[in-house]
């Protein structure tokens, strides 16, 4: 072996758990060696599918599932697998199905950090051998490519329900900061085991597609200055039909029920459907408080703004009524938090 070569397994054995000193695993940590500072995180496994060595980067973006080394690939992204997808990646390391190469593409999901979409190469550590006992598994992370792709299209649909609405300003944007604020607050309470980083991060950005469904509401209708008569009233409120109609394709089903039902009270007087309670979706619930606290702040061609203090004993007066008493006792926790973030995102 070359002095290079050696140097960079010395750097390796530090890195990757300190792997024993046996002859075989120093043989394994030559071969991993050239695979030990890519850019691509990369996991060594043996026929049986154990991990031997990972590198830095495959320990980044895995890192939610602690130490990978002496793990099994299955104990690790087994629940991700399907029993085809698992069945076919073992037949094709122990009888050698396209050279003991496979590619697939997975969704690595933890509470703790958000889905990772991730595509999967494996194929032999060194091509030369017949029969291969050392497997390298390498994955790229298309994550945020897929997302951003996803999410332009649906901002597409945000942008033209703002040129119908010339009186939102930076409300959405605000109702985003507000909604992912409040989520990150309920991580760690009892109760709301259901919220998870994806939960975190999808309302982030899903919160200000509430109103989208406006895009199919009269112009007159939308920004008539003065109250509505009990028609138009009747038409406005049919945006949050339109809205969970539009939405309904987005992968997520958070979209179209915060679309659809952030108009819904605690007490069942709300629309479209009167729903009360926990029949309303939690995702909605967040909004509608976000969505409210923003709306008064606002001054409107119908209205005056309202001050933080006010709207705060508001939103308060109506717990139990129009909102989640649970959740509005949490807002009033964190309510200076959301005074800040409208003052800092102002129109």
């Amino acid at each position: 072996m070359k002095t290079g070569e050696v140097e960079e397994v010395e750097e390796l054995e530090d890195l990757d758990d300190s792997p024993e000193n046996a002859p075989e695993e120093k043989s394994r940590l030559s071969v991993f060696a050239p695979f030990g500072n890519s850019i691509f995180p990369v996991l060594l496994i043996d026929r049986s599918l154990k991990i031997h060595f990972s590198n830095s980067a495959c320990k980044n973006l895995f890192s939610a599932f602690g130490n990978l080394q002496g793990r099994y690939v299955t104990d690790i992204f087994g629940k991700f697998l399907d029993m085809n997808e698992i069945r076919s990646i073992r037949e094709t390391l122990q009888n050698g199905t396209n050279g003991y190469s496979w590619k697939g593409e997975v969704k690595v999901k933890s509470r703790e950090r958000s889905t990772l979409q991730v595509k999967i190469f494996i194929f032999p550590a060194d091509v030369s051998e017949k029969t291969p006992e050392e497997f390298i598994i390498m994955f790229d992370d298309v994550t945020e490519e897929n997302r951003e792709l996803l999410r332009s299209v649906f901002l597409s649909l945000l942008e033209a329900s703002k040129l119908k609405d010339n009186d939102t300003g930076r409300h959405i944007t605000r109702v985003n900061y507000y909604s992912q604020r409040f989520a990150k607050e309920l991580f760690n309470k009892k109760g709301y085991e259901r919220i998870d980083a994806d939960f975190i991060d999808n309302i982030g950005f899903l919160a200000s597609m509430h109103d989208v469904g406006k895009i199919g509401t009269p112009d007159d209708i939308l920004n008539k200055e003065g109250p509505l008569s009990d028609w138009e009233w009747t038409v406005m409120k049919e945006h949050t039909k339109n809205g969970a109609f539009i939405l309904s394709t987005y992968p997520n089903p958070m979209a179209k029920e915060i679309a659809l039902s952030h108009h819904e009270k605690w007490n069942g007087s709300g629309y479209p459907f009167n729903l009360e309670g926990d029949m309303i979706p939690l995702a909605s619930r967040i909004v509608s408080i976000a969505d409210v606290y923003d709306a008064l702040r606002m001054e409107r061609s119908y209205k005056p703004a309202v001050n933080h203090d006010t709207t705060t004993e508001r939103i308060m007066e109506s717990k139990n009524t129009q909102f989640d008493p649970s959740l509005a006792e949490v807002f009033y926790a964190i309510s200076g938090d959301f005074r800040d973030i409208y003052e800092n995102n102002k129109d």
